[in-house]
């Protein structure tokens, strides 16, 4: 694993959970892990169509990948773990998945990928912060190419949950009220010196593309409901995946990874334009997309590193012969899809698709290139920690299938506050205003989530 790492943090001794070896953990460390099971048992069986997914939530918080109205929704927890800070997090978490996996007792009886024992994660984008979390629920409702299945999830022994309560309908809800609105880190004036300032660095040679994030504040006057978000994200950006995971929510367009036993493919994207107000601006706008040197200049970038990261992996690779310009409700982007086949080895289920999205991590989509240096001036000039915001966030099942998408277009909710991220690509040819508008817009999914 991690063979695209390029960005690291101080290793740390090492510490023992059941039979799992967690390096990255210093002795000592306080570690969030709610205990697992010794053993799980696991029930997949088949029902009816479930209609809307996220309207099946009981519970106000809960984790979510669906697209199209297609993927999965769960709640509850039967395991979970939170790890520290550490160059190898993935890797800890992974192995900690490892044995839960292995020692489980399955009845699939859909086998679909996303059936049987499935672990949902976030992590974060710095090796440097703590934070990166995989959650276990206790029930699953998923619906894949006509296919419905509910999935429970229990300590070996205990009674199953009874199937017809999580079918049920969701109460109405309420969206938050009375937002207040502040700044994060950097005001709007001082992101856009930052900015300037990146330009000026890669003007200079020291490195040819940085991501720069802000990130923006909303307080309510009660406790924000993630249901209410994840159903306004899932009707106004169906060609988003919609997520939710340990507070985590949004609704992002870009796919990192998806593995299908050996199969595999990425979306990469890389240059962005508004919407504009009718067909005719819609269609110039795009035009002037495709055309910009500058926008093809920093979606390149995005390309080759994700398909240097899969080149090695992989007995068949292939590129899209160019971007094609993709649509969203807010944004429009340079898109291009990278499909490939696993070579030997790496088609086993030791190489899940947790594997891959740790290999791919520090894409040049959302960090820059070189990704070392980028890095560095990420720490220097964003003014804040990004959390698990532009980090991995997805699922994976017991055979290492699954999908994994960068957390954009996303906030962090605690309460009655929430934080949201935007961060766009500076090249040497980006201007200041033009960028702060692009994060703006990048802002307009959550400020929609939470004020519709």
């Amino acid at each position: 694993m991690g063979g695209g790492r390029a960005v690291s943090a101080p290793r740390q001794p090492g510490i023992s959970y059941g039979d799992v070896k967690l390096s990255g953990v210093e002795p000592g460390y306080c570690i969030d892990v709610q205990q697992a099971p010794e053993r799980l048992a696991v029930r997949t069986i088949p029902v009816s169509d479930p209609g809307d997914l996220v309207a099946r939530f009981p519970e106000s918080s809960g984790v979510a990948w669906v697209r199209h109205g297609d993927g999965m929704v769960g709640w509850g927890e039967t395991a979970r773990i939170t790890l520290p800070a550490g160059e190898d997090r993935f890797t800890a978490g992974e192995k900690w998945l490892r044995a839960l996996f292995e020692g489980a007792q399955v009845d699939d009886q859909v086998a679909e990928p996303g059936c049987g024992l499935v672990a949902f994660g976030s992590f974060t984008f710095d090796s440097a912060s703590d934070g990166s979390v995989l959650v276990v629920p206790s029930t699953i409702i998923g619906r894949r190419g006509g296919r419905s299945w509910l999935t429970t999830i229990t300590p070996a022994g205990a009674p199953d949950p009874p199937l017809p309560a999580p079918v049920q309908l969701a109460p109405p809800l309420t969206g938050p009220a009375e937002l207040r609105w502040h700044d994060g880190g950097l005001s709007a004036p001082g992101w856009e010196r930052a900015v300037a300032a990146a330009v000026a660095r890669i003007q200079a040679g020291h490195l040819r593309k940085v991501v720069l994030a802000r990130d923006l504040y909303a307080t309510a006057c009660q406790d924000i409901d993630l249901r209410v978000l994840l159903r306004r994200l899932a009707g106004r950006y169906p060609d988003c995946y919609t997520f939710a995971c340990a507070d985590l929510v949004g609704a992002t367009p870009e796919l990192l990874i998806r593995r299908q036993d050996a199969e595999i493919s990425s979306l990469v994207l890389g240059g962005t334009v508004p919407r504009g107000r009718d067909a005719a601006e819609d269609a110039r706008l795009g035009a002037a997309l495709l055309a910009s040197a500058k926008e093809l200049e920093e979606h390149q970038y995005a390309v080759v590193g994700v398909r240097s990261a899969l080149a090695a992996r992989c007995d068949r690779l292939e590129v899209g012969p160019g971007p094609s310009l993709m649509r969203f409700a807010n944004v429009q982007h340079l898109g291009t899809w990278i499909t490939g086949r696993l070579a030997g080895a790496q088609a086993g289920s030791d190489h899940s698709v947790l594997a891959l999205a740790d290999a791919l991590h520090y894409t040049p989509a959302v960090c820059g290139t070189p990704a070392e240096a980028a890095m560095e001036l990420i720490r220097e000039l964003e003014g804040m920690d990004r959390g698990r915001y532009a980090g991995p966030v997805g699922w994976v099942d017991a055979r290492g299938n699954g999908e994994w998408g960068i957390a954009l277009r996303c906030a962090e909710v605690d309460g009655k506050r929430a934080r949201l991220f935007a961060g766009c690509g500076i090249v040497a040819g980006s201007d200041p205003a033009t960028e702060l508008a692009e994060a703006q817009a990048k802002f307009a999914p959550m400020q929609f989530a939470l004020e519709a």
